[in-house]
């Protein structure tokens, strides 16, 4: 396995795409529209990071952040989502040095700190935690997570880039 980690490309797109698609095929908790959101971020410019995995010149994984406003009118916050993998090389890895290698181009960048929707037995090996003062309505505490790189993280609602509605 020669695993690269690198930023997206315009030619990477299709691959994405497939990889989103496939990654979220079979769960249960997804909307199955994973890489309309992909594509409806970068078209509205908001991409704040999107990183690829290739593996001998295959893209068999991405991960991507985005901007979140706070009704408190906190600055310099992310989002991290989606994260995917090809099924079949799922549980090596890959997802997790995409998401280290985001939250550190992240930090580097100048950020405050980074929110993320999911599995906090997953997401807690990054630095996440439940119940730090973000909050995402309809959503339950333990689930919506918080790493801040700057000090105590900010209490108010989050909301993510209106590109994460996409459909189609």
């Amino acid at each position: 396995m020669t695993l690269i980690i690198r930023n997206e490309q315009p030619n990477d797109i299709p691959a994405i795409e497939q990889v989103t698609r496939e990654a979220f095929l079979s769960e249960a908790h997804s909307s199955h529209t994973e890489q309309y959101i992909v594509n409806a971020l970068r078209n509205a410019g908001v991409l704040t990071l999107s990183l690829v995995a290739e593996d001998n010149g295959v893209v068999i994984g991405h991960a991507s952040i985005s901007p979140v406003t706070f009704n408190n009118g906190q600055t310099r916050w992310y989002g991290l989502a989606p994260v995917s993998v090809v099924p079949a090389r799922q549980g090596q890895g890959i997802g997790s040095r995409l998401i280290r290698q985001l939250l550190e181009q992240l930090q580097g960048q100048g950020a405050a700190g980074c929110v993320v929707l999911g599995d906090p037995g997953y997401y807690s090996r990054f630095g996440f935690e439940a119940g730090q003062g973000p909050v995402l309505a309809g959503v339950p505490a333990e689930y919506f997570q918080a790493l801040s790189f700057m000090g105590p993280c900010p209490v108010g609602e989050v909301s993510f880039h209106p590109g994460f509605d996409a459909q189609g």
